[in-house]
C-alpha cells in the first residue's frame, strides 16, 4: 500500500487509512530498531536533505537516525553560516539544493505554511518537521503510535492536551490526528493560551486541571513556549505551575491511572513535575523510541511513492 499524497505536510485532512498505514508501517520498523544491525536498504541511493531553519535537537537527530537506518544519503543544512544568513530566500535555497538532484526534503521552519510553500516549488517529496505554530505531523503520529501500543486502539480514548495550546503545532496535529482516529480530545490551560475558536475543531475546553484528571485516560503536557509568546499571558512560571502544572499530587486524585506524555524538551517542575515525568505513568521515553520508527515509516512510504 502507498500513501495517497507525495508529501507529509500535516494531519489536517489526512485520511484514517493513511494514518493507519503510517502507524502500521512504524510497528514493523520498530522490529528493525531491536536488531543488532539496525539498518535496512529501502532508501539506498536516495538523497535526503534536512533543512532546519529553527533550532532542534530531538527532531533533527530522530530524522537523521531514521534516514540512515533506511540507508539513505543524508545532508543536514542549518542556517548558521549559510546563504540564508546573507538574505537568500527559502525558494532559492530549496531550488539550489534540489539542483543537486535530491529526492526528499525534511523542513523545520518558524513560518507557518513553509512546508506547503516548499512542496509547490520543488519536485522532491517534502516532510514537515514543524512549521511555526501550525503543524508537526510526525510528532502527533509518534504520540498516536505510543498510545495505540498501550491501549490497542485510539477509538473513544480520552486525551487532554494541557498547556500552551495557542502557540503549539504539536497540539494542532494531535487534535487533527486523534479526532480522525476516533479519540475524544480536550484541551486545558489558561484562557490566554487557548485559541478562542478551538471548539470548532471538536474539542472540549477545560480551565481547571482538577476537572481534567477526573475524566481522561491520557494527559499530553505541552512545553511553555516562551520564545513564541507575547509577554503577560500569565503572571509567572510559579503561578502557572501552581494552577496548570501536572504533578503527582494532582494526578493521584484521578479515579484511574492516567498516562503522561510530553513532546520534549521538558521544563521540569514548570509544566510537569520531575517525579511524574520519571514515574511509571510516563511514556515519554517510549515516545522518543517511536519517533524514529514513525519517521522511518513516513520516509519509506514517501520514498516508494516515486
Amino acid at each position: 500500500m502507498k500513501l495517497r499524497g507525495r508529501h507529509l505536510l500535516g494531519l489536517d485532512g489526512m485520511s484514517r487509512e493513511d494514518i493507519s498505514l503510517i502507524l502500521d508501517t512504524a510497528v514493523s520498523f520498530k522490529e528493525v530498531l531491536e536488531r543488532p544491525i539496525k539498518k535496512v536498504p529501502p532508501l539506498q541511493g536516495k538523497t535526503i536533505v534536512n533543512l532546519f531553519f529553527e533550532a532542534s535537537t530531538r527532531t533533527r537527530i530522530s530524522f537523521e537516525l531514521a534516514e540512515r537506518r533506511l540507508s539513505a544519503d543524508v545532508v543536514t543544512f542549518s542556517t548558521a553560516g549559510s546563504s540564508v544568513s546573507k538574505g537568500e530566500t527559502l525558494k532559492d535555497t530549496a531550488r539550489n539544493i534540489e539542483a543537486m538532484k535530491i529526492d526528499m526534503v525534511v523542513i523545520r521552519h518558524s513560518a507557518p505554511g513553509a512546508a506547503h510553500f516548499l512542496s509547490r516549488v520543488v519536485k522532491a517529496n517534502v516532510i514537515n518537521a514543524g512549521d511555526g505554530g501550525h503543524e508537526h505531523p510526525t510528532q502527533a503520529l509518534l504520540d498516536m503510535l505510543t498510545l495505540r501500543e498501550k491501549y490497542a486502539t485510539l477509538e473513544k480514548l480520552k486525551v487532554c492536551i494541557v498547556g500552551d495550546i495557542a502557540h503549539s503545532r504539536v497540539a494542532r496535529s494531535n487534535i487533527y490526528g486523534l479526532k480522525t482516529m476516533g479519540a475524544e480530545v480536550s484541551v486545558c490551560g489558561p484562557a490566554t493560551l487557548i485559541p478562542r475558536d478551538i471548539e470548532r475543531l471538536g474539542v472540549r475546553v477545560f480551565h481547571r486541571l482538577e476537572e481534567v484528571v477526573k475524566e481522561v485516560d491520557v494527559i499530553n503536557v505541552l512545553r511553555i513556549q516562551l520564545e513564541r509568546q507575547e509577554s503577560g499571558l500569565f503572571p509567572s512560571l510559579r503561578e502557572y505551575h501552581r494552577y496548570f502544572g501536572v504533578t503527582k499530587e494532582k494526578v493521584a486524585k484521578a479515579p484511574k491511572p492516567i498516562t503522561i506524555m510530553h513532546p520534549g524538551p521538558i521544563n521540569r517542575d514548570v509544566e510537569l513535575s520531575a517525579d511524574l515525568a520519571d514515574s511509571e505513568h510516563s511514556v515519554i521515553l517510549q515516545q522518543v523510541t517511536n519517533g524514529v520508527a514513525v519517521r522511518m515509516a513516513a520516509l519509506y512510504l514517501l520514498g516508494i511513492s516515486n
